[in-house]
């Protein structure tokens, strides 16, 4: 039987958010609930569940970033999952990249509205190269697979890029893949949200 839709005050005690902070995503999910109408920014179902589904299972990599002062890109962002949730919750450098400008022009509006240090930019990652300063983290999910979203990041992978990837069932088979034409370490972290789920931290990243 699947479990009751978490609300925002059991969000916030399972990942230690302040008042201030939660009241920022409830404006950010009210946000999303509104757009939701017009744009297609999650699946349907997905926000019955809106805080476990994608608010709490951005917000799981929150301990895990290296740095909060550190650049972190965020491709293929959406509705902002999980970069924009990353910067509401304190990583002061996220710059979340995205080829659908409706969905763009969503982000500049919760970050204005919840003042979160964030850059949204419209295009192709793998064309901004020029744009954007290599960053120190890199992230994505439900954007590729990790063959094609290592080719997409290429050009900015350097020897400290460490990335996180969310990813279902097909992971292993994923990495096997990727590992045709690259090397990497990798560490898999269970996903809290989900129990099929796992986020994939790549580190010393090479092309083969």
């Amino acid at each position: 039987m699947a479990a009751d839709p978490l609300t925002p005050e059991a969000f916030a005690e399972a990942c230690d958010v302040s008042r201030e902070t939660l009241a920022r995503l409830e404006t950010y999910v009210d946000l999303l609930r509104r757009w939701q109408k017009a744009i297609n920014l999650v699946s349907r179902g997905s926000l019955n569940d809106v805080w476990r589904r994608h608010v709490w299972d951005s917000a799981q990599l929150m301990p895990h970033i290296p740095d909060p002062t550190a650049p972190i890109l965020d491709i293929g962002s959406g509705a902002g999952f999980p970069g924009l949730i990353l910067a509401i919750l304190g990583v002061e450098n996220v710059t979340l990249v995205d080829s659908d400008a409706r969905k763009c022009s969503f982000l500049r509006e919760v970050a204005r509205q919840t003042g979160a240090p964030a850059t949204v930019l419209t295009g192709r990652v793998e064309a901004m190269a020029d744009e954007i300063p290599p960053p120190a983290v890199i992230t994505a999910r439900a954007v590729a697979s990790l063959p094609l979203l290592l080719d997409t990041i290429k050009l900015y992978i350097r020897p400290n890029t460490v990335c996180f990837f969310h990813k279902g069932r097909q992971a292993d088979v994923e990495i096997e893949a990727a590992q045709k034409d690259w090397r990497f370490t990798v560490s898999r972290i269970p996903s809290q949200t989900d129990a099929s789920g796992v986020i994939l931290r790549l580190e010393d990243i090479a092309r083969d």
